[in-house]
């Protein structure tokens, strides 16, 4: 690691910084509803999924998640939206959101709601998510249908 001032490698990646991960699905009906969940643990309702585990990627941990959450096995479609937040409250270090295409369920009947995490799940208008969400989780629903319809995956740096 010549000119870093470390002598080696694991000191020089012990002196990076800390950024947290997670996934989630963007799952509609086919009235274009969007399925939202009421986390036990929150005050508000949110996407399914969830933090990234040690040296998984995004696109496994967002399956993983909404198989957790939901008890469904949908295959995880493209990247729709990466979502940067600064540190937080209790949160120490910034985070990267990440939304994948999480298709178009035609029967709800199949969810199996994670009943230790979950309250609860919804198919929400599109016009109505603000009701339900912080604006800084608001934000990304119009941006991932708009990801959705046009192919093009969107950034959403958090402003801070």
């Amino acid at each position: 690691m010549t000119g870093t001032g470390f002598t080696d490698a694991a000191t020089w990646y012990a002196s990076l910084p800390v950024l947290y991960a997670a996934a989630a699905a963007l799952i509609t009906d086919t009235a274009g509803q969007v399925l939202l969940v009421k986390p036990n643990y929150r005050d508000h309702w949110t996407l399914p999924g969830g933090i990234c585990e040690h040296a998984e990627p995004p696109h496994s941990a967002c399956a993983r998640e909404v198989r957790e959450e939901l008890g469904l096995d949908l295959p995880v479609g493209k990247l729709l939206v990466i979502d940067w937040a600064p540190p937080d409250g209790d949160r120490p270090n910034p985070i990267m959101h990440f939304i994948f295409d999480g298709g178009t369920l035609a029967d709800p009947a199949g969810i199996l709601l994670q009943q230790e995490e979950l309250d609860d799940y919804q198919f929400t208008d599109p016009n109505a998510v603000a009701d339900y969400l912080p604006p800084f989780i608001a934000a990304r629903i119009p941006a991932a249908l708009t990801a959705r319809a046009s192919g093009a995956a969107t950034y959403l740096p958090s402003k801070f």
